[in-house]
Parts: structure tokens; C-alpha cells; sequence
């Protein structure tokens, strides 16, 4: 199959380059600079040059395509209405190239802030006043009515492994700024996650054959208590371990205080059942224990 990827040089986006290629796809990069698609190339896969903002450029890539995977977006939390309208915006877009064709549009959601203090499933819909992204996967699903094979990926809020740039390491800055690893409350909220090779291994069998409208959770772990996270962060890091009081959290963690204070474990075993997903690499205290975090 040949599949374009949008995010290819990006965190997930280089790993499911690398999955998809393995498992023998011609795996399509979208690169809207010359370091991208340098590192597209470096990992094997095709160039095509483009952006994310430029529809019609992407409806032309998906029709050229047998398959799309959506893995690019603009993480600025400053300016998230708009970033989401950019996303809502690609998607249609690439919706538009694959009409007609069954072929699979897989996009990227969150498992974070679909629903708080409970174990969420994958048929839990999400309030879409909580974030403006949120509606765009009910975008992504209309485009069945079209002859698009749309796909959802929730992904868990931290998908970790060896180079990860996200929260976890952003907890671990923290922890050395304030030569502190802290926590909210009694640090019982959970947080899932999962290894980020995992998380392509499951974007590779959803591209496959996910049935249309299928939601998935890209979540091997439902929910790891997060005082087990900051007292891994504080052995490696060699510093004390201590709940930070609400009041406290903006001006101790910044803007992901409040992230890592929600409890919002993610369920993944309708997913298991469906795709036959069985996460194999290491846990999320594995990889902190194993030390890629403090380097």
C-alpha cells in the first residue's frame, strides 16, 4: 500500500514511517522543510514536499495515495483554536483526495480530556467544548458517508521511548529546575501511556484493516498513579519526591500542571480485541528506570 504521512519526521510519525516500511508499504513523508525531509529520507521512506496548511496540496498527496496517515499538527498552546481549524481544515482535505476510494485516513486524537476520574473506553465520546482538536475526529468519522475508511487513534498523553521530547520529559525539567520531583495531591491520579514503537505498531494494523469508523486506544498502560511517575523521576534525577498543593501547581510545573494533575486512565481492550494489539515493549517506569530521561 502506499500511504502518505503527514508529521513523518515527527516523534510518532518517524516511528510509524519505520513500522509501515518494515511490514513492506511504500511509506509516502510530508516534509515542509529540508531537516524533515532529510530525516524522512534517512529513515527509507519517499519525499514529497508540502504543508499542512496547504489544502490543496494535500488533497492532491491523498489522491495519490492508497492510504493516509494524519500525525501532523501544531502543538502551540497559545494559539490552539487556530492550530485545531489548520487540522480540521487538513482533514478535509484529505478526505476530499480519498473519496470514493475505501482507502483508510487514519487521523490522531488524545485519550486525555475525553472524560476525568474514571476509566474511559473506546466508545466514550469526548466533550468537544474541552478542546478545540476534539471536534475534528467527528469530522474525520463523517467522511465514511464519502467512501473514505476513517480512523481514530486516541493516543495515551505520554508515548515514551528513547529521544522522547514530551510531558515526561518536560516533568523531568521541572523536577531538575526545582531539585524537586513533585506531584499532585496524594499522586493517585493516573496517567496511560504507551512505548512509542507500540503506538506504530497499531497505526500500521489499523491502516491495514481497522473497519471504517473505528476508534482506537493507542494506550498499553491505563493508568500509571502519577507519584509512581515523580518517584521515578526522583531516583533518577537523585532528588526528593513531594506532593505539590493545588494552589501551587501553575507555579510550580507551568502549563502542564494541569495535565498532570488530572486522573484520566484510558482503557485499550476493545482495541486488543479488534486489531489483535499486543503492546510488547517496555513500560512507561520501565524506560524511566532505565535512564533515557536523565541523560
Amino acid at each position: 500500500m502506499r500511504i502518505l504521512v503527514t508529521g513523518a519526521s515527527g516523534w510518532i510519525g518517524s516511528a510509524a514511517v519505520t513500522e509501515l516500511l518494515a511490514a513492506g508499504h511504500q511509506v509516502v513523508g510530508l516534509a515542509r522543510s529540508d531537516a524533515s525531509a532529510a530525516r524522512i529520507a534517512a529513515l527509507g521512506a519517499d519525499v514529497r514536499r508540502g504543508d499542512i496548511d496547504d489544502t490543496d496540496g494535500l488533497r492532491a498527496a491523498a489522491a495519490d495515495s492508497e492510504g493516509v496517515v494524519h500525525l501532523g499538527y501544531n502543538h502551540d498552546f497559545s494559539r490552539m483554536a487556530e492550530a485545531a481549524a489548520t487540522d480540521r481544515a487538513a482533514i478535509e482535505a484529505l478526505g476530499a483526495g480519498l473519496a470514493g476510494t475505501g482507502h483508510p485516513l487514519l487521523i490522531a486524537a488524545g485519550t486525555l480530556g475525553v472524560a476525568f476520574g474514571r476509566v474511559i473506553t473506546e466508545s466514550d465520546i469526548p466533550d468537544a467544548t474541552l478542546h478545540p482538536r476534539t471536534a475534528n475526529a467527528t469530522v474525520a468519522l463523517s467522511l465514511a458517508d464519502t467512501g473514505v475508511r476513517p480512523i481514530v487513534v486516541r493516543f495515551a498523553p505520554t508515548v515514551h521511548g528513547a529521544g522522547d521530547h514530551g510531558f515526561i520529559s518536560t516533568l523531568v525539567q521541572v523536577a531538575k529546575t526545582k531539585n524537586l520531583s513533585g506531584y499532585a495531591g496524594d499522586g493517585a491520579n493516573r496517567w496511560p501511556a504507551v512505548h512509542v514503537r507500540d503506538a506504530a505498531t497499531l497505526i500500521r494494523l489499523a491502516v491495514e484493516d481497522a473497519p471504517a469508523g473505528s476508534v482506537l486506544h493507542a494506550a498499553a498502560e491505563e493508568g500509571i498513579p502519577a507519584r509512581r511517575i515523580a518517584e521515578a523521576i526522583g531516583n533518577g534525577l537523585n532528588l526528593p519526591v513531594a506532593p505539590i498543593p493545588a494552589t501551587d501547581l501553575d507555579e510550580h510545573f507551568g502549563w502542564i500542571g494541569r495535565f498532570f494533575a488530572a486522573d484520566a486512565p484510558a482503557s485499550s481492550e476493545a482495541t486488543r480485541t479488534l486489531r489483535g494489539w499486543k503492546p510488547t515493549h517496555p513500560t512507561l517506569l520501565d524506560d524511566l528506570t532505565a535512564g533515557h530521561y536523565f541523560h
